[in-house]
């Protein structure tokens, strides 16, 4: 079986809303308004086009700023430091040790990640967390220059690593990356909770393997 793994908000923190109450208050006084924002700083081709790969963090920047009416210089310290602010989200990481280990131990398993993840956060992410050397491979959007759901990144992993749709099953927090998985022929996993995939994913696992309860000693 195949596990493939989106990072934001499954293995590594990812909370815009807050992200944006914490350092933009004036502009989103109430938490509808710092939904609404941060909708407009995320969901825009100023910041997709970032992710892609085509335009740099300074353009992002420079557009995001005009449009939304917002200072470049704090939208530079809050956004250009990205890499070195999403933090592990313990259970899933655990869940990918547990699976590293039964990969190990002569298991069926391999374990891969498929991020929209811009590429100078990418290499900072390498860098710092442990657990991409757990993986068999993956892709990052900002490396190939084509983000989720685009039906093509889907298409580029399974290509590179030979991937069987039957046998390959994909965890995210984005219902429209879930979806496109599932038309590509995918098993997908929606995660709204990440202590909940843990169970979501068992299902999907041979029945003679069962998910590990304990917790593993090695810790990205």
């Amino acid at each position: 079986m195949n596990v493939v793994f989106d990072l934001g908000a499954v293995l590594l923190t990812w909370e815009p809303v807050a992200l944006v109450q914490a350092n933009f208050e004036p502009h989103a006084p109430t938490a509808e308004a710092a939904h609404t924002l941060a909708s407009q700083m995320f969901h825009h081709e100023d910041w997709l086009g970032f992710d892609r790969g085509t335009h740099s963090l300074d353009d992002a920047i420079g557009r995001m700023a005009l449009r939304l009416a917002l200072p470049a210089d704090r939208l530079s310290d809050v956004l250009a430091p990205m890499g070195e602010r999403l933090e592990p989200i313990a259970v899933t990481v655990d869940l990918l040790a547990s699976l590293r280990t039964r990969r190990d131990a002569g298991e069926d398993l391999r374990l891969y990640y498929l991020s929209n993840m811009p590429s100078p956060y990418a290499r900072v992410l390498e860098y710092r967390h442990a657990f991409f050397r757990w993986f068999d491979g993956g892709i990052f959007s900002g490396d190939v220059q084509v983000i989720k759901p685009q039906r093509r990144i889907y298409e580029m992993l399974a290509e590179r690593y030979g991937l069987n749709g039957a046998e390959t099953v994909f965890i995210d927090d984005s219902l429209a990356n879930v979806v496109a998985a599932r038309e590509f022929g995918w098993h997908a996993i929606h995660c709204e909770r990440p202590s909940a995939v843990p169970a979501q994913l068992a299902a999907y696992l041979p029945v003679s393997s069962t998910l590990s309860t304990s917790k593993p000693s090695v810790r990205a």
